[in-house]
């Protein structure tokens, strides 16, 4: 297995995965419309995206990460945004050197540290991200309001 940044002509494979990332949280499957945000995302590199490939140079997982600023701590830090492997490749330790790759992101860019957020239903990932070195935080309230 190989890990590595993703590039432009990944596009089409990591749009796949990432369409099923999404269909995994209960959204509508749209395709183009995940190659247009994943394209967007690299053109104006708002984003880091790393993928694991098999011998067969197939894509089987991805890791998406956003850069933030904490003010109260003024440094940089980076929101663990995405994370998918094809089921297939699941329980191979595919996520855990996936996200070994998003730490390697944030000592390189001097970053503070990262954070995510997983649904208290996803079993896997919140066995997952202890295992990792993530700790809960349970002193923060996590509040959301959409407009959309």
């Amino acid at each position: 297995m190989t890990y590595r940044k993703v590039v432009k002509e990944d596009v089409k494979s990591v749009a796949e995965l990432f369409d099923a990332y999404r269909v995994f949280y209960e959204k509508e499957s749209d395709l183009k419309g995940a190659e247009k945000f994943l394209s967007e995302r690299l053109k104006r590199r708002d984003s880091e995206i790393f993928v694991a490939e098999n011998e067969s140079q197939k894509l089987v997982g991805f890791v998406q990460l956003y850069p933030l600023f904490s003010s109260t701590r003024m440094e940089k830090l980076w929101l663990l945004n995405d994370l998918f492997v094809t089921s297939d490749f699941r329980g191979q330790g595919v996520s855990v050197n996936l996200i070994e790759k998003a730490k390697q992101l944030v000592v390189k860019t001097h970053a503070c540290g990262m954070f995510l957020e997983t649904s208290k239903s996803n079993i896997v990932g919140n066995k997952l991200y202890p295992k990792t070195g993530f700790k809960l935080n349970e002193d923060s309230n996590y509040y959301e309001w959409n407009n959309c």
